[in-house]
């Protein structure tokens, strides 16, 4: 029981340390006057990626490899099988042509770069870990170079300029919250897998990615019941390939990321691929560049699987 209230607590201080982090980025990439377009695609996607980082880097670490690779790996399948399974459930959104031409490609492109380093040595060391830094920063500069509208506002409310007094507090508590829950979280985590007896990959690819996918998931049901744009395919698209090449990328430069339980080679990356490959004919079937409720099922129906399988 205790476990479970670390993780609660830990996952709270990520979420709160998260968003205050990025208000403090935002508002500082303002006040430098950094275009808006260029703090979209880069300021944001890292301040929204931070919780999933710093578990990882964290895990790592504690020689809790498959935690950190677990979180990835279900953060990914979560993103789509989970949110966008939900969102289009509740409201169907249009699909821009740039899915098609480079958003779902490069996602493919990432999660198979990610599966060649793992699959055949069941470890990701420090020089695969800079080659997916090195794709990451190619994927930004391509994203502003050619795709300037590919990444939305999805908080429009958080752009403004607060006093520095205000910036640099945002900036240390998210910091604090950051680091506070992930101490919690894997704790909490690691704890519950050795007291149920489980892998620390079952932890981390279920409750973990679910929990650092929650801001996600809340950020779709507010937009969908205000009636708004509900979070576009694009953006969940981003924040996998963020997922591997950043989070993944940057925990391998500090330390090595081994597979302790091959069912994460056998199963869990599997199904990662395959939600992912998933949603190409989904978007084009039965109304094309469209998701609606059926495909939401869909969605969903594999994410359930998915967790019955794993567990």
């Amino acid at each position: 029981m205790l476990n479970l209230l670390y993780i609660i607590i830990g996952l709270a201080f990520l979420i709160m340390g998260g968003n205050w982090l990025l208000k403090s980025a935002v508002a500082l990439s303002l006040r430098l006057k950094i275009p808006k377009i260029v703090v979209g695609m880069t300021v944001v996607s890292f301040a929204t990626s931070a919780p999933e980082l710093i578990v990882s880097i964290k895990a790592a670490l504690e020689s809790s490899s498959d935690l950190a690779l677990g979180n990835v790996v279900g953060s990914n399948i979560a993103n789509l099988g989970l949110v966008l399974g939900v969102t289009v459930l509740l409201g169907s959104i249009d699909v821009r042509k740039s899915f098609y031409t480079t958003d779902w490609p490069i996602l493919m492109a990432a999660s198979l770069v990610f599966f060649g380093f793992i699959y055949f040595d069941g470890v990701i060391e420090f020089n695969e870990g800079l080659i997916m830094v090195i794709l990451l920063v190619v994927y930004i500069l391509f994203l502003l170079k050619f795709q300037k509208v590919a990444v939305e506002d999805e908080a429009p409310e958080d752009d403004e300029v607060l006093p520095n007094l205000k910036m640099v507090l945002f900036l240390v508590l998210g910091g604090i919250g950051l680091w506070g829950g992930s101490e919690l979280l894997i704790n909490g985590a690691t704890g519950l897998a050795r007291y149920y007896e489980v892998s620390e990959r079952v932890i981390g690819v279920t409750v973990v990615s679910i929990g650092t996918s929650i801001p996600e998931l809340a950020a779709s049901i507010i937009a969908v019941m205000k009636k708004e744009k509900a979070i576009s395919l694009g953006n969940l698209i981003g924040s996998n390939i963020f997922n591997i090449f950043a989070v993944l990328g940057i925990t391998a430069l500090i330390t090595p990321l081994q597979v302790v339980d091959e069912t994460l080679l056998t199963n869990d990356i599997l199904w990662m691929l395959g939600i992912a490959f998933l949603l190409l004919p989904l978007v084009f079937f039965p109304k094309g560049l469209r998701l609606g409720w059926r495909d939401g099922i869909i969605l969903l129906s594999a994410y359930i699987a998915f967790v019955y399988f794993t567990i």
